[in-house]
């Protein structure tokens, strides 16, 4: 049984990386994310939610959806970069927003850091986050060569 663990280990650690990004014609056009997007091999990085603080962890953008969400992407580009890998790699992005009516923002703000081949994204409206002067928090899945 460990012979095949071991096997299997092996062949996965060797599997070339592969991204596919699909958008089934069954399902409506997609505003700046993909329906589908498939993995084969690779390294998965599970990136906790990023809030729109900086480094010395004060609120940016209090009051300003615009603000807050590129505090929050660049907060993800760094902890990406810390684990060697880019917004190009994120594969999922769950977004949570206290007020969805701001979505056309989100969506200007999201559409300038995801350039090509936008990941899988769920939003969630929530009654607050965190911090209450926080505005919206983003957590995101990514997928790395290497094994």
């Amino acid at each position: 049984m460990l012979s095949l663990l071991l096997v299997t280990a092996q062949a996965c650690a060797s599997q070339e990386l592969v991204v596919r990004h699909l958008n089934p014609s069954a399902l409506p056009a997609p505003n700046g994310y993909s329906h589908v997007v498939e993995v084969q091999g690779g390294r998965t990085l599970f990136l906790s939610g990023q809030i729109a603080i900086d480094k010395a962890g004060a609120v940016v953008g209090q009051g300003d959806l615009r603000a807050q969400t590129q505090q929050v992407f660049e907060n993800l580009k760094a902890a990406l970069g810390a684990a060697g890998a880019t917004l190009d790699q994120v594969v999922k992005i769950t977004v949570f927003m206290t007020d969805v009516s701001g979505l056309q923002v989100f969506r200007e703000v999201r559409d300038g850091y995801f350039t090509k081949n936008p990941p899988a994204s769920s939003l969630v409206q929530v009654s607050r986050l965190v911090r209450p002067e926080l505005l919206i928090e983003i957590e995101a899945v990514a997928v790395i060569e290497g094994g």
